[in-house]
């Protein structure tokens, strides 16, 4: 446990020692202690305070991941600020972040507690031994200048679903994608103070449009909509249009927003003009609505294990048979493409 403060270090400490499976092995002021300790020590996880004196948990993560890889979880403030330095830690190396309780946040210390013993679990099974090499030299990504939004209204979807790691495995697929494929709704995991830092990111790496989804958009081609922390988003086809609905709701498998409400509602409006995709992720959310998309004839994929940070949302779809295949991520952009196009060919249309 490596935080400046006392205090929450005494409440890291003593909230996950309550966990069976958890021995806390030691805890560090700073990073030149932790540094120290994690030599001595030799844990499975380390959970690590963002704002750090001395040096930042950030630079400390690009320095310690290609000499000593070793999953980690970030501890962050629900601020504007936290969110754009959390997303520099994942970036860096970190496999997962827990916001830190606000008098807003529900269920308080109690409730973050329990989502960090959970991530501190599943990242004892991640291997991170990949980062052991020189990692890029930082960049700061801008939020690119906005890109147009005045594509065509797309006449298929693409919804797409992830967790642990998915913050990663997105930027990589949308670098990928073509600008004019259809239009794409994507579910992440995540606190509301992140989603729309997190879209800008992904505007920034991306040929597509990216930001933050509002209720109401439109679903273009070339444009990717995030859904708001803490919100459902869903689709609605209104005439020949799809739009969005960005609504609040009790947690569905844990979550808000969850996969499972955006896929039920595609293959609900979108039947089989639609392509499902889950990625990396802890759980099972998605694999629900997956398979509802693959019975009113989407076609779906999950990505692989040897790709996926965490095996645990695309196993579950694969083997409810919400899945036709699994995929490695750089081959998921691609096969969006061609499915598009397959979609196309049995419309009649001249792809």
């Amino acid at each position: 446990m490596v935080d400046d403060s006392p205090l929450v270090r005494n409440i890291l400490v003593q909230g996950l020692s309550m966990r069976p499976e958890i021995e806390v092995v030691g805890s560090a002021r700073d990073v030149f202690e932790a540094r120290d300790k994690i030599i001595e020590l030799n844990p499975d996880v380390m959970t690590l305070d963002v704002d750090m004196p001395k040096m930042d948990g950030v630079e400390f993560l690009r320095r310690l991941m290609p000499q000593h890889p070793i999953p980690v979880v970030m501890v962050s403030s629900l601020t504007r600020e936290g969110a754009q330095v959390t997303l520099d830690a994942l970036e860096a190396g970190a496999v997962d972040f827990v916001p830190k309780p606000s008098a807003e946040l529900a269920g308080g210390v109690g409730a973050m507690l329990a989502e960090l013993a959970e991530k501190v679990v599943a990242a004892s099974r991640i291997n991170v031994s990949h980062l052991k090499r020189a990692l890029p030299a930082a960049q700061k990504l801008m939020a690119a200048p906005a890109k147009p939004v005045s594509n065509p209204m797309s006449d298929k979807v693409v919804a797409i679903g992830a967790s642990t790691g998915g913050t990663e495995a997105l930027r990589d697929l949308l670098a990928k994608m073509e600008p004019d494929a259809p239009g794409i709704l994507i579910v992440q995991h995540m606190p509301a103070a992140y989603t729309k830092a997190f879209a800008e990111r992904l505007n920034g790496v991306s040929r597509y449009a990216v930001k933050e989804a509002e209720p109401g958009d439109v679903v273009r081609n070339g444009q990717a909509l995030v859904a708001p922390g803490d919100l459902h988003l869903s689709l609605l086809k209104l005439g020949g249009t799809y739009k969005t609905i960005c609504q609040p709701g009790e947690k569905v498998n844990g979550h808000c927003p969850s996969v499972d409400v955006l896929m039920k509602s595609v293959a609900r409006e979108a039947g089989a003009n639609a392509i499902g995709v889950i990625l990396t992720g802890m759980g099972f959310d998605g694999a629900a609505g997956l398979l509802e998309m693959r019975k009113a004839g989407a076609r779906t994929v999950a990505q692989d294990e040897e790709t996926s940070v965490v095996f645990g949302m695309p196993k579950v779809a694969y083997e409810k048979g919400a899945a036709e295949s699994l995929q490695p991520l750089g081959k998921i952009a691609p096969l969006i493409s061609r499915l598009a196009g397959e979609i196309d060919v049995l419309k009649g249309t001249i792809h």
